[in-house]
This record gives C-alpha cells, structure tokens and sequence, in this order.
C-alpha cells in the first residue's frame, strides 16, 4: 500500500501548480475533521461531506453535523470551508451489514462501510465538479487505513475508466501524531467527542465493554 510520502508528494504538486483545486472530504464527525482541515486548508478549496448512513440515531447524527459547522464558523483554518450534508439513509447502512451484525468492529463490514461512505463521495464529486476526494476517516487508530486506501484508489481508476478525472487523496492522518492534535484541538474548542463510530454495533461493544469494566 501507498505510503504517507506519496500523501506529501500530492500536496507538494498541489503547491506547485499555485491554484488550489476543489477536495470533497468525507467526514465522520467534528473532532475527526479538526486536524484534517488544519493540514490541507493551505492546499484546498475544502468541502466537507458529511454521509454517515451508519450512525445509528438521528440526535447522534445531528449533534455531529451541528458540531461540524459550529468549528468551520470558529476556526482560522476552516473559515473558508464548506458543509455539504448528504442525504442520512440508513437503510443503506443495514442492509450492507446484514448478516454481520455479530462481527467486531474492524471486520469485513467496517470494510463495506467505509465503501459505502466514499463511494458516495466520489460520486457527489465528480456530479459537482471536484478535482481530488478524500476521507477523514483514517485519522482514528480504529480505523484501518490500507482499507481507505485501498478503496479510495479503487474508486479513482474507476471513475477514471468511465472518462471522469477524479483524484483520490491519500488518506492517513493519523500520522506524525495527527489522532493526538484532533484531541488538543477538540479541548480548544471545546468539542463533542463520542466514544463510538457511530453505528448502533460499536454502541453495542462500547456498552459491553463498559459493562465488563465496571465488573472489574
């Protein structure tokens, strides 16, 4: 799998062509989003696409797209960044994971999951004239980043087979202690950080494993 280099060799012809291009990125949530933003708003005209099928109630949905669009109105660096909020079906989420709702997360339909949200992604992209599409996903160390990747360069020859110029953006900012920056910046601004991805499976195992400590 690609390398984060290969993520600095993309901002770097980003740089060098003295224009920013358009990025759609995928966002799970306000926190996830905060580091994201800080590294590619120098490089981007960024729109942040929030689609989550997989979040399991519609007040959880709602508080994380609110908290979204509170710190793009607060932060330097997010000032000029656009919220799009793509339709809340989470049909879809569940019928993807139907007949895996006992596996843990990380499991095959984690994979299917973060397909279901890019592929989405690259979709509203290319129907609105964006350059490059990424995800925030990959910041969290929950996440499986080669997964990302691997999906989001499918997505990209796939688009580009059917004569689409769409270019993924490597994702994995989780490194050079990207997680570790979204936590300074959510106590910075003071922001709602859930302790679940959000679909109704990790609330499960979030709960048990509350319930198992407690125990202890």
């Amino acid at each position: 799998m690609t390398n984060y280099s290969y993520f600095e060799d993309q901002l770097n012809k980003v740089k060098e062509q003295g224009v920013k291009p358009r990025i759609l990125l995928q966002a799970c949530c306000c926190p996830c989003s905060s580091h994201c933003l800080e590294v590619l708003y120098g490089y981007f005209d960024i729109t942040v696409f929030f689609y989550n099928p997989n979040i399991d109630e519609l007040e959880e949905y709602t508080k994380r797209l609110d908290e979204l669009k509170r710190f793009t109105k607060e932060a330097d660096f997010a000032l000029d960044v656009k919220v799009v909020e793509g339709p809340y079906e989470p049909e879809k989420f569940y019928e993807m994971a139907k007949g895996r709702e006992d596996l843990p997360e990380r499991s095959e339909r984690c994979y299917d999951c973060y397909k279901l949200r890019l592929s989405k992604t690259a979709e509203y992209a290319v129907e609105n004239g964006y350059e490059y599409f990424s995800t925030t996903l990959s910041i969290s160390p929950y996440k499986n980043s080669d997964w990302i990747n691997e999906i989001g360069f499918e997505l990209e020859d796939e688009m580009r087979r059917q004569g689409k110029d769409l270019t993924f953006l490597f994702s994995d900012f989780k490194k050079k202690n990207g997680y570790k920056r979204s936590i300074e910046l959510s106590e910075e601004y003071g922001l709602y950080r859930q302790d679940y991805c959000g679909c109704v499976y990790s609330k499960r195992d979030r709960d048990l494993k509350k319930s198992l400590s407690k125990k202890d």
